[in-house]
């Protein structure tokens, strides 16, 4: 009898599964078609895995939507902010390595980035707090028209700024911090400053550093800092009245109170300085082996003690405020980590982690259901904030009816 209730366990959990995820296909697909066919978003890429196996997978709308041509999984995104979490990846192999450590001060490895407290003073700047983005740093696009990073045309990595990377960090250390170091979260060019740090300390230029420690190992062929080539390449789209347009060089974009300026031109051009925080290219499964490899611990690249650094909270209890007003979350040593499902709105886990990216991408991992969910659209910042991305994370847990803070 013992057999037979096993047997029928089993068989129970065989059906189940498959049927779970059926159910959510539908959700997806439902959001995908109405997002495409209303025109909100020009074309969209999705993946999700539960415990490593891809249980959806789809591509919709187009690539070019003038040409008609059709998006496919294998095209090539602008990552923006999604560079981020490759770049601290890079510093976290330098600290399993011991060419970095957390605690140091930047001065360490950039001597002559010293940025000052508005009251004059001098503090130290950790590494830490670059990947916490507890520096005191700020982007040009949070401040208002007349202040220091408009007054020293610093770049944010994705504008149209013609600038070296030593050159810029020049121009950021000349601002004023806006806080003591380690006391509030603001997020900012410091994955940039980061970006530096990892050059210093890995021997070698940004892009070839990022290379061996990450992409190489990880197999992520067609992740760079500039298109290996640039007719694979989606066509960028951005927020319009009627319907999205399509980007102009350069191209400017309202976020509430802020602005976004864009430069596509910056993903085929190898004389731009590569922004650690902004600056990278790549497909979705190139990105999908990275989330999946911390998710499991980090093997081949990282520690397991180290790759959790990632999936933890880093800062305590400093409030993270997320674009769209949410609170609850925290912030690990590369991206938002929810702490507050309540608070946030959201289906998604405590514990899960997630970032976006400002060409109109999101993506997280909720630990708790073995899910891995990323998102790649050509369109800009629908992709990345608003009804479409919440909707995306309410039919992945069949919750369609719930905000879900997403950035």
């Amino acid at each position: 009898m013992r057999n037979v209730i096993g047997l029928i366990l089993v068989l129970m959990l065989a059906v189940s599964v498959p049927a779970q995820d059926a159910a959510m296909k539908n959700r997806l697909d439902a959001v995908i078609d109405r997002a495409v066919s209303q025109e909100k978003i020009v074309g969209a890429t999705m993946l999700v895995a539960r415990d490593g196996k891809i249980v959806y997978r789809r591509t919709a709308g187009f690539n070019d939507r003038e040409a008609k041509k059709p998006l496919r999984e294998s095209d090539v995104f602008r990552l923006a902010s999604l560079s981020k979490l490759i770049v601290s990846t890079a510093a976290l192999v330098l600290v399993d390595e011991g060419k970095l450590h957390l605690d140091d001060p930047v001065t360490k490895y950039l001597p002559d980035f010293r940025p000052k407290l508005a009251d004059g003073r001098e503090p130290v700047i950790t590494v830490r707090q670059l990947l916490t983005h507890t520096a005191g740093l700020t982007y040009t696009g949070f401040e208002k028209a007349d202040g220091a990073y408009h007054r020293l045309n610093v770049s944010g990595g994705m504008d149209d700024v013609v600038v070296t990377l030593e050159e810029n960090l020049r121009r950021i250390a000349a601002a004023p911090l806006l806080y003591e170091p380690g006391t509030s979260w603001g997020y900012s060019v410091a994955t940039d400053v980061l970006g530096a740090v990892v050059a210093k300390a890995g021997g070698a230029s940004l892009p070839e550093v990022v290379r061996q420690k990450v992409t190489a190992p990880l197999k992520m062929k067609d992740t760079a800092f500039v298109a290996k080539n640039p007719a694979r390449l989606v066509i960028p789209y951005g927020d319009a009245a009627e319907r999205p347009v399509r980007m102009t060089e350069p191209f400017v974009l309202s976020l509430g109170s802020s602005e976004i300026i864009y430069s596509p031109r910056k993903a085929t051009d190898a004389t731009a300085y590569p922004s650690g925080g902004a600056g990278m290219v790549g497909t979705i499964d190139d990105y999908f082996r990275l989330l999946e490899v911390l998710r499991k611990g980090g093997a081949p690249i990282l520690k397991p003690a180290t790759a959790r650094l990632i999936a933890e909270n880093a800062i305590g209890d400093i409030p993270v405020q997320a674009i769209d007003g949410s609170e609850g979350w925290g912030w690990s040593l590369g991206l938002s980590i929810l702490k507050d499902p309540l608070a946030a709105k959201t289906p998604q886990s405590a514990g899960t982690w997630a970032w976006s990216g400002a060409y109109g991408h999101s993506y997280f991992v909720d630990p708790r259901e073995k899910l891995t969910v990323i998102c790649l659209t050509d369109t800009a910042i629908a992709g990345m904030v608003g009804e479409f991305p919440t909707a995306l994370v309410g039919a992945v847990y069949g919750k369609e009816n719930q905000s879900t803070g997403k950035r």
